[in-house]
């Protein structure tokens, strides 16, 4: 009798054992699918656009550091997105006292690294082709902003490419990178190329470091003290603009101020 109670006893914790060890197998099982599913390529890709988008300032920078560093406001918002998941943003920078006259717009193409390179994502740069007709699109209702189909035609001439990689753990960032160290062509200001830094803090933060160089390797415009640092603008109505209910249907895609910060550059 009391033998058999052993063994019943035995037996229970044996199946209790092997239940719990199923739950854990598949509870581990879960847990890395869920995981899978949030650092995909694709996952990346999308919370870098998400983070670029929005109305952010350099005003902090330029109070602390008037000689280096101008108030600046960048604003970026979805343009369109490619059947093949790439999201192209609009982005503008202006000073902050005349937001409707933008020294500088691009195209900004947000996509996955591609599986042999060792990033996260790729961020390329294009210039506009008809700048003029973008001015303050961000700012436009969709109605009278061009068209996803004027978007695909106007986007020019390839600027630059950054590769972005996710930030290792302990850093204030969520994502960095660079260009090549050879850069990209440009030929403003007596440069002959340019390279550019780029990292996304937990913050909201964008912190953008542009340099042109001549042929000597001598920096020949950019600040040399180190990066903008875009902080976001309060909450404002540019929140619902970037939403992704907010993307258009996707498309297929087969002078001088001062030296401090370039404002016309190719």
């Amino acid at each position: 009798m009391g033998s058999g109670e052993e063994n019943t006893g035995g037996g229970g914790g044996a199946v209790r054992g092997a239940v719990l060890k199923a739950l854990v197998v598949v509870g581990g099982v879960l847990l890395l699918r869920r995981l899978r599913r949030s650092t995909t390529r694709w996952d990346h890709a999308r919370a870098v656009a998400d983070a670029l988008s929005g109305e952010k300032f350099s005003r902090e920078q330029a109070r602390k550091d008037p000689d280096n560093y101008f108030n600046l406001r960048m604003l970026t918002c979805p343009a369109t997105e490619m059947v093949d998941g790439s999201r192209v943003l609009y982005f503008e920078q202006a000073f902050w006292r005349t937001p409707e006259k933008p020294f500088r717009q691009r195209f900004y193409m947000v996509k996955p690294c591609p599986k042999e390179m060792k990033c996260d994502v790729e961020l390329s740069s294009y210039a506009i082709r008809d700048a003029e007709e973008y001015k303050n699109f961000c700012d436009r209702s969709k109605d009278q902003r061009p068209q996803p189909e004027e978007v695909i035609a106007d986007i020019a001439e390839h600027l630059t490419t950054i590769h972005l990689s996710r930030c290792g753990r302990g850093k204030r960032c969520l994502y960095e990178g660079s260009t090549p160290p050879e850069g990209f062509p440009n030929n403003w200001s007596g440069a002959s190329y340019c390279t550019s830094d780029l990292s996304i803090h937990k913050n909201g933060e964008v912190h953008i470091w542009d340099k042109g160089f001549n042929d000597e390797g001598n920096q020949v415009w950019g600040t040399k003290a180190g990066p903008y640092e875009f902080k976001p603008a309060p909450k404002s109505k540019y929140d619902d603009m970037f939403s992704p209910l907010n993307f258009s249907a996707p498309l297929s895609l087969e002078k001088k101020l001062d030296k401090a910060y370039v404002i016309d550059d190719q």
